[in-house]
């Protein structure tokens, strides 16, 4: 027969443990003991029997954290549901399985944070996007802090718009305009994922009309003579500005170069995979670009520039910086109010190169090619020539179009004088 006692803190801590289990009932609450294992563990029960159904038990806690008087209330309550017809464990599984159903539930929901990781893992990275390096600053400075704890698909459109308005406000409405094409790729790719989510974003979000994106900027001769010598004094960075200007190519292109892709006789072999075309070109380098780029440190991981260059907008922030201040001091030299500089990207880079090269005699055809533009129609599938001697001639008079725009020659302004004889 169980053994029934009076429980309290000296009489649980005096059972002595055996080989089984070890149960003793207290006299005062029906169905409240205390269980006292072989390793001597003791632990508050409450055992009881709903109607005619079978016996049941419940841990209320082990001794020591939980009182006796405290498990005694706690049996009390318990008592009290049983004489009412409910079942405590059968209550207490069913929350339990609410709990796991809602916990599984939570793990399967994904907020805009998760699909981002998801959409940069499978489907940017995958195809190594060439602007892979844009999505990710984008969703981890400004969407990610704004809207990345909101469950996907209670995402609004209210909640994207006032998004758009902060990066708008803070940095413009081209980079809104260019979130929220990264955005919206990656709620399409999603969509097509998944069966009960339509992306919130429809036409008219965007923040800029696609005419006014067309961007005409190229730097003139003075700004060129202007900014030249300065990027002597801005290290790496110069040097990666004056590359741009002297190849033409495109900001990431030149700021994920190798020194492996650069051969014996001058000629750099950009790989299809990271062009935007994605197909490979070559660009024979000339004299004043090559020697920029073996004036760089040599690097362990291979690159000749440090690779975020390409997307920190940080080092041109300090270049315009630097432009401001001589720009200040020159005009206060000069007694006038300083004028800024328009703003200038370094994508218009690409476009002065092109323009310098047309001044320079080159040909039009010639000039696309340099730049990696694919050429369209007829010419494009049936001319495979690969212009390598060409094109070099093309950006050797591009950097002596540089060369005599940054060092004029002098202007010989003596007339002679006829002789008499002449007269």
């Amino acid at each position: 027969m169980a053994e029934r006692r009076p429980l309290t803190k000296q009489a649980v801590e005096g059972i002595a443990s055996q080989a089984k289990d070890v149960f003793v009932w207290d006299s005062q609450q029906p169905g409240f003991g205390v269980r006292v294992t072989p390793a001597g563990r003791r632990s508050y029960v409450y055992q009881f029997r709903v109607k005619s159904g079978p016996q049941r038990r419940m841990v209320l806690g082990q001794h020591g954290p939980l009182t006796v008087q405290k498990a005694r209330d706690m049996a009390r309550d318990l008592y009290e549901q049983v004489r009412r017809g409910r079942d405590p464990v059968a209550e207490n599984e069913a929350q339990r399985a609410v709990e796991r159903a809602d916990a599984e539930i939570k793990r399967n929901r994904r907020n805009v944070t998760d699909v981002l990781d998801q959409f940069m893992e499978r489907y940017v990275t995958a195809n190594q996007l060439r602007s892979r390096h844009e999505y990710q600053s984008a969703f981890d400075r400004l969407v990610k802090p704004a809207i990345g704890n909101v469950e996907i698909h209670s995402l609004r459109r209210s909640q994207i718009a006032e998004m758009l308005d902060r990066i708008e406000d803070e940095n413009g409405p081209v980079m809104a305009h260019n979130t929220l094409a990264y955005l919206r790729k990656a709620l399409n790719w999603y969509a097509s994922r998944d069966d009960e989510f339509n992306s919130p974003i429809v036409k008219g979000m965007g923040r800029i009309k696609p005419r006014e994106r067309a961007r005409r900027r190229i730097l003139s001769d003075d700004e060129l003579r202007e900014i030249w010598p300065l990027l002597g004094s801005q290290g790496m960075f110069g040097a990666f500005v004056r590359v741009l200007l002297l190849t033409g190519q495109r900001r990431d292109e030149v700021a994920y170069l190798r020194r492996a892709e650069i051969a014996d006789d001058g000629v750099w072999s950009i790989p299809a995979e990271r062009y935007k075309t994605k197909r490979a070109n070559i660009v024979p380098l000339s004299a004043e670009a090559l020697a920029l780029i073996e004036a760089q440190p040599v690097r362990p991981d291979g690159y000749v520039f440090s690779t975020n260059l390409g997307n920190s907008g940080k080092p041109k922030e300090r270049f315009d910086k630097a432009i401001a201040q001589k720009r200040t001091e020159t005009a206060e030299a000069e007694g006038r109010d300083p004028e800024p500089i328009p703003h200038w990207t370094l994508h218009d880079l690409r476009r002065t190169a092109k323009t310098l090269m047309v001044r320079a005699g080159v040909s039009a055809h010639v000039s696309e090619r340099v730049l990696g533009h694919v050429i369209a129609g007829v010419e494009g599938v049936y001319d495979q020539h690969d212009y390598l001697d060409e094109k070099r001639d093309a950006l050797e008079k591009l950097a002596a179009m540089i060369e005599r725009i940054i060092n004029p020659p002098p202007v010989n302004n003596v007339v002679p004088l006829r002789s008499a004889s002449q007269s």
